[in-house]
């Protein structure tokens, strides 16, 4: 049996190793469909997608509509003809025009144990709501935000001190891996869809700045799990003396509270003390605005704060 035709459709980092894994299995991958180029830095200058990138390298031809269900990007869905759509990470949501379009359907690499965490920031929150195991999620999709039928789920252990950089990285991979388990299973009929139990479903919603604000009044174990949900990027982040200090890494530890929340304490070899509701925190890399990141000694060698607390607001004023 002839190899289906596949259009891939995906844009960042995450998308990579699904379109190299439908290359180097042989599947004759006929476009890559991925956002358009993006402003990026300092200058702001024009930045391709990572996914046009590699595409481009693996001599693939690539399609970069503003919007999938305008009619230019039909016609050209209709010309290529792929048996099968794979996405991983593309960011539109696909029209039933282009749903229906396939033979054999549309697959989506989904990085949670779906039906948790449907949405667009499922690693960030896995890790902000504490969970200790996840994983990937192949399904049909449909025309809702991550409920079509699952084929294929793989679990994952988290590490206690993994980052959500760090598990992007492993989901994208294992990802790849399960894609291509899946259509190879589809396809011989040794994989069957079952619809999601949508009791039990979670939201992962787009991240907003005010998501990565940490609040003090917390507990250490909230505070921890935050800064891992949104380490390296695009961070937990506090106040010091009116200036904002993003947090890479922390750790937690629960002991009887003494100090109010904030409150920054002795800097020691493995971190600088912060008082939260239930203890205290470890803060160990962090990054003041305009300055580079750096560990909390370095930082503490060159710096003399005025206020001895961290703040939820710039202007906040401690008692």
């Amino acid at each position: 049996m002839a190899k289906p035709a596949i259009l891939f459709m995906g844009t960042p980092e995450f998308a990579v190793p699904s379109l190299e894994a439908l290359v180097q299995a042989g599947y004759p991958v006929v476009g890559v469909v991925t956002q358009p180029d993006r402003p990026k830095g300092r200058g702001k200058h024009l930045a391709p997608p990572p996914a046009k990138v590699r595409a481009e390298e693996l001599g693939i031809e690539v399609f970069q509509p503003e919007r999938v269900r305008d009619a230019a990007f039909l016609e050209t869905l209709h010309r290529l003809r792929p048996d099968l759509v794979a996405v991983a990470a593309f960011g539109q949501i696909l029209p039933k025009a282009v749903l229906e379009a396939p033979l054999l359907g549309c697959l989506n690499v989904h990085p949670s144990l779906l039906p948790k965490f449907r949405g667009a920031a499922p690693i960030n929150w896995t890790l902000i709501r504490g969970e200790r195991i996840t994983g990937v999620t192949i399904m049909f999709m449909d025309e809702g935000m991550d409920t079509g039928d699952i084929l294929l789920q793989e679990e994952t252990p988290i590490g206690p001190e993994e980052n959500a950089g760090e598990l992007h990285d492993r989901l994208a991979i294992s990802g790849a891996a399960l894609l291509v388990r899946t259509i190879e299973g589809l396809l011989a009929g040794t994989i069957h869809r079952r619809p999601q139990e949508s009791s039990l479903s979670t939201l992962a919603p787009r991240l907003s700045k005010d998501d990565g604000l940490i609040h003090w009044e917390r507990r250490g174990s909230e505070i921890t799990n935050l800064i891992r949900g949104l380490a390296p990027a695009p961070c937990a982040y506090t106040w010091l003396d009116g200036k904002q200090v993003k947090i890479f890494s922390a750790s937690a530890q629960e002991q009887p509270v003494t100090e109010p929340p904030g409150k920054i304490g002795t800097l020691l070899d493995v971190g600088l003390v912060v008082s939260t509701g239930d203890g205290i925190v470890l803060l160990k890399d962090i990054q003041m605005e305009s300055k580079k990141r750096m560990s909390v000694r370095e930082f503490f060698r060159g710096y003399r704060p005025r206020s001895g607390f961290l703040t939820d607001s710039p202007t906040a004023r401690i008692s």
